[in-house]
């Protein structure tokens, strides 16, 4: 008779009435909005992509786990599904399916699985996929298909995103306001009129899933308003210095996948931290990140870059920015 009564695991213990399945299929609930978006605007493509993009994640999942790990597959707990999807909201619509295929085996055999899977991954696994492809597929990347163009094809007219056409535009010596004639207008972006990859042209639909997960206690406010607020302070102060050459703040917050990664990826459990003071920590260096990046670099978009960095600092963070204990700070606690 074994004598192991039981196991503890390692700390924090916090006792929920949410377990792993309920907190991921009320993730993956949370995206419909912004997959219905997707679906008005991309037709047919949108559906394509993010079917096969979770069929894909799921099946990798089992594979390795079962043949090279092993272990027993878990693919019912959502986890590789949520990946699916992310995966297929960061990419454009009509991405060839050998691509989608290519990213979901980064995603879930290099992202997730090489780590020891669920619950030990440092780098959000759809990040990692999405940045691996586009490195490695920087043409069919960043071809995104113009809203409502292909309802009913894979393929369609493509054209670049507002913030796309920023950057390419004040490279070229345009300035903000010549450049804003020909960019939709800020509701175009909070309702989903514009162009870019399948889930994050809608910051509605967004929104309307992190009113969700807020109710249902799935995530705090702390990251996603963290960065929001680290994204408006610092546009804001660029463009009351310089409103020819950097464009207003609503413009940022609206545009590209910052709403996309800081709601349902820079969230994510296990690449962020454990506190309410970490997770501010955390955000703010995102929004900085992003906003840099998004200035200064060479990709028009940076939200995926400044995630991934930052899930870099996550243990650091959670070594050193700790509660009180008991309600007194301890000295190397």
């Amino acid at each position: 008779m074994s004598t192991k009564l039981l196991t503890v695991s390692s700390s924090p213990h916090i006792h929920q009435n949410q377990g792993v399945s309920s907190i991921m299929w009320g993730v993956v609930i949370a995206m419909i909005p912004a997959f219905a978006v997707s679906v008005y605007n991309f037709g047919v493509g949108a559906v394509y992509v993010t079917a096969l993009s979770v069929a894909f994640c799921i099946m990798f999942e089992y594979l390795i786990v079962k043949y090279l790990l092993k272990k027993t597959p878990t693919i019912m707990d959502g986890s590789a599904a949520i990946t699916g999807v992310l995966l297929a909201f960061n990419v454009p619509s009509n991405l060839p399916w050998w691509i989608i295929l290519i990213g979901a085996l980064v995603a879930i055999g290099i992202g997730k699985l090489s780590f020891g899977g669920l619950g030990n991954n440092p780098f959000n696994p759809a990040l990692v996929g999405r940045v691996f492809l586009l490195i490695s597929f920087p043409v069919q990347m960043t071809s995104w298909p113009k809203a409502g163009e292909s309802l009913l094809a894979i393929d369609g007219e493509t054209g670049a995103t507002p913030l796309g056409l920023l950057k390419d535009g004040l490279k070229n010596g345009d300035s903000v306001s010549q450049l804003m004639g020909e960019i939709p207008s800020h509701l175009d972006f909070f309702f989903g009129l514009q162009g870019g990859s399948t889930g994050e042209i809608s910051a509605l639909a967004l929104l309307l899933g992190l009113g969700y997960m807020l109710y249902k206690k799935i995530i705090t406010w702390h990251i996603p308003f963290t960065i929001f607020g680290t994204v408006l302070a610092i546009s804001t102060v660029f463009w009351m210095v310089n409103p020819e050459q950097f464009a207003d703040p609503i413009f940022h917050l609206l545009t590209g996948g910052l709403m996309l990664g800081a709601i349902f990826m820079a969230t994510d459990y296990v690449t962020s931290p454990m506190t309410a003071k970490g997770m501010i920590i955390y955000a703010i260096g995102i929004g900085f990140i992003t906003m840099m990046i998004r200035f200064f670099g060479s990709y028009p978009e940076g939200i995926s870059f400044a995630i991934l960095i930052m899930n870099a600092f996550v243990p650091l963070l959670n070594k050193y920015v700790k509660p009180a204990r008991f309600g007194k700070e301890v000295k190397n606690g």
